[in-house]
């Protein structure tokens, strides 16, 4: 099945703050905790067990607020902060990897990526934009679309944790937008 691209269009969003309640739908917000905390909920839950973790700090330049285009990480979860305590941005739609059988959705029909998963495409209208207060960080769940890290600056540090095939794995669906 191969993917229907539609004409960009441009969409204003508006960033609502990051919070464990906002972000549930996405993933999760994590917050400093005490040394010496048991694991629990307020921990991020992940799930490296599809390959070899792989973190990372990785240096963006000139991330403008505006993005066009959407990824998904299928088989993983991910997590994204930044390094120095700097606000931040990311768009996010909700996961929607799906079986090959699944039939059409709204209208979205199920699209083979090139890594071998099916998923529906993200509606436009679906895709929110979070500001991530500098000293938390956000972790994706698995197959959730995402546009970003974005920020105001020149250049931003952030960590990065994925698998190592993360990027090479990884499938995009253009949508137009800005916030």
């Amino acid at each position: 099945m191969e993917a229907t691209r539609e004409e960009p269009r441009m969409v204003t969003l508006r960033p609502v703050e990051a919070t464990p309640e906002s972000f549930a739908r996405f993933g999760q917000v994590i917050a400093a905790s005490p040394d010496g905390d048991q694991f629990g909920p307020h921990d991020a839950q992940l799930d490296l067990s599809r390959g070899i973790p792989r973190f990372y700090i990785m240096r963006l330049e000139s991330r403008p607020l505006r993005f066009s285009t959407i990824t998904h990480h299928a088989s993983v979860t991910q997590c994204l902060g930044s390094i120095g305590g700097q606000d931040w941005y990311l768009g996010v739609a909700k996961p929607s990897v799906v079986d090959e059988h699944s039939g059409q959705d709204g209208g979205r029909t199920p699209v083979q990526s090139p890594a071998g998963h099916y998923y529906l495409p993200p509606d436009p209208s679906e895709v929110r934009v979070f500001r991530v207060p500098g000293p938390k960080f956000l972790k994706l769940h698995a197959g959730t679309w995402h546009a970003g890290p974005l920020f105001k600056g020149d250049t931003l540090d952030f960590y990065n944790l994925e698998l190592s095939n993360t990027n090479s794995t990884r499938w995009e669906f253009g949508i137009g937008a800005q916030h």
